[in-house]
């Protein structure tokens, strides 16, 4: 471990501090309490990868929100552009406004070339939700395959497709024509089976789940680049390019979720970039407003192009603000080729994580790719117990000594480590100094 010099962080006294304290109380007051578990810091304002909280402590972030400020917190040029957006228009419905369709030209841009269309909504569920309904429109068909682990939002048909079971309990039934079949979790094989022997066996299992639970009434394919809430976990190299032969062997339609994983948050500026996949639908959100609230669809023109006049809007979709947030966002990730950063400091931050790992006896698995990492905390490395009571525990002590962090993951027990794309290299080494440290005080 080695401290640099001059600490960007700095608390001052116990967490949390007396205004953040006195904020708590008055919010648990007058707002319900069902959001998920996090370090008792009320934010006040931030700058890049710094956080400050009411009480004047400084910390460094790798919770990127929940992986949405990719341009880093409040960029001045983002925040100049929502300004001025702002004092001009704010919302005129369908009605069209100059910065969406700069927008959609933007988008249409940078995304890879058979995805010649976009349609811009509001939120990650509300975008996913959109996918299913046109892969439903566009084939006349109701059946969905998606995977064990998926988090794809908690509104009705993204949470029935989803294959955790947060969302859903206790507000079943869920959507008809959900098939669900297990993801490549090779750290927690549901098959037992081993990495290297494997021959990616959850493929296999796809036609066997087929034929035992499709009625004949086969949509498309829905599934995440990366399984983000079940713990940032990554199939391993040609497991998607094999799951596109196999849904287009069957005239299935395929609807990647990038809703987290888009705008150079795995060092690509789409993660489907790395493997060279050709989904119909892409589903982006969270980055691509890096703060400000807006989604969108990728699509191919002949796919969305199912839709006819009046059959897809949004309340707040595309309206000038988030247009011209978009526009800035992807001005931004450009210039300071944001997407080369999150690839070269991943590639930093995950080769100290994996250093811990051999000194440490909690952790019991590190992966993921640019700056999407998840540290999987285990009771025992031989049983792989989880420990979520230790996660909790790793949260708080690592806000105490100035960084915050937060947990993911099926049991409740993966650290994600996701700062905003813009984090510097003494940014890197302090914040995992802090977290060495941290560990160290379990």
């Amino acid at each position: 471990m080695s401290m640099p010099a001059t600490r960007i962080t700095r608390v001052t006294g116990p967490l949390p501090g007396p205004r953040s304290k006195a904020l708590f109380e008055r919010w648990e007051k007058v707002e319900a309490q069902c959001t998920g578990y996090q370090a008792a810091v009320a934010w006040d304002r931030a700058s890049g990868c710094v956080i400050t909280d009411v009480d004047g402590n400084v910390f460094l972030d790798w919770t990127s929100g929940v992986l949405v400020t990719n341009v880093g917190h409040c960029h001045p040029d983002l925040v100049k552009a929502i300004q001025d957006a702002s004092a001009r228009l704010l919302n005129n419905y369908e009605c069209l406004n100059q910065p969406r369709v700069e927008a959609a030209e933007k988008l249409v841009s940078v995304m890879p070339k058979h995805l010649d269309k976009c349609f811009f909504l509001s939120t990650g569920s509300e975008v996913t939700e959109a996918a299913v309904r046109i892969m439903k429109r566009k084939s006349g068909k109701f059946e969905i395959v998606s995977f064990y682990g998926g988090f794809h939002g908690r509104t009705s048909a993204a949470a029935s497709v989803g294959g955790l079971a947060g969302p859903k309990k206790g507000y079943g039934p869920s959507v008809p024509g959900a098939i669900r079949v297990p993801f490549p979790y090779c750290y927690r094989c549901p098959f037992q089976a081993r990495r290297e022997t494997c021959g990616m066996l959850c493929l296999d299992y796809l036609d066997d789940a087929v034929r035992a639970n499709s009625t004949g009434s086969l949509a498309g394919v829905m599934v995440e680049a990366y399984l983000g809430a079940a713990g940032f976990i990554f199939a391993p190299q040609g497991w998607f390019p094999r799951l596109e032969r196999w849904l287009r062997g069957r005239g299935l339609l395929f609807a990647l979720d990038e809703v987290q994983s888009s705008f150079g948050r795995t060092g690509k500026f789409f993660a489907m970039e790395w493997e060279g996949l050709q989904p119909d639908l892409v589903c982006i959100g969270k980055g691509i407003g890096s703060g400000y609230p807006v989604s969108a669809i990728g699509a191919r023109g002949d796919v969305i192009g199912a839709l006819g006049k009046g059959e897809m809007s949004s309340t707040h979709g595309g309206n000038p603000v988030a247009g011209a947030a978009v526009c800035a966002v992807i001005d931004i990730m450009r210039r300071e080729k944001l997407a080369d950063n999150a690839l070269h400091m991943g590639q930093i931050m995950k080769a100290r994580l994996l250093e811990m790992q051999q000194k440490c006896r909690y952790i019991g698995d590190v992966r993921g790719q640019g700056l999407v990492l998840g540290v999987e905390l285990v009771r025992d490395k031989e049983t792989k117990e989880p420990a979520p009571d230790l996660t909790r525990k790793l949260i708080d002590t690592a806000a105490q000594n100035g960084l915050l962090i937060g947990s993911v993951g099926v049991f409740g027990n993966v650290i994600r480590v996701a700062p905003p794309l813009t984090i510097t290299q003494a940014e890197a080494h302090e914040s995992m100094d802090i977290f060495e440290k941290s560990l160290s005080e379990l």
